[in-house]
């Protein structure tokens, strides 16, 4: 059976991403964090199973997770915090948005903002 019929299983719990919705991979790729050369070989994981970078997301439509350990944000930096807040929740938003977008693969990646490239 080719990879595309058994679905894409999140390396952390086993289950199937079932949507681009809830990839951690693709909020990767729509931060600039994944090359679109490299998104076909990279591992895939649900958002809420990476809280590293899940802790980030501020939104009344995803419930706070948390990351205990030293990458836990409540340890960081509140400057950094709030920078990388603002960075991952408005990749998050544009995630949920492009199921709708009618955008091509290539279009995914939000442009980078004055704010994000200081």
């Amino acid at each position: 059976m080719a990879k595309c019929d058994q679905g894409y299983p999140c390396e952390v719990c086993g289950r199937d991403v079932e949507g681009v919705t809830d990839s951690d991979l693709y909020l990767r790729y729509v931060l600039g964090e994944v090359r679109l050369e490299r998104l076909h070989l990279q591992p895939e994981c649900h958002v809420r199973c990476r809280p590293v970078v899940a802790q980030y997301i501020v939104h009344p439509s995803f419930p706070p997770v948390a990351c205990d350990g030293p990458f836990d944000k409540r340890t960081l930096d509140p400057s950094f915090v709030r920078s990388e807040e603002a960075r991952v929740t408005r990749g998050w938003r544009r995630l949920q948005a492009l199921p709708t977008l009618g955008l091509s693969i290539p279009e995914y990646p939000l442009s980078v903002t004055p704010e994000e490239s200081s």
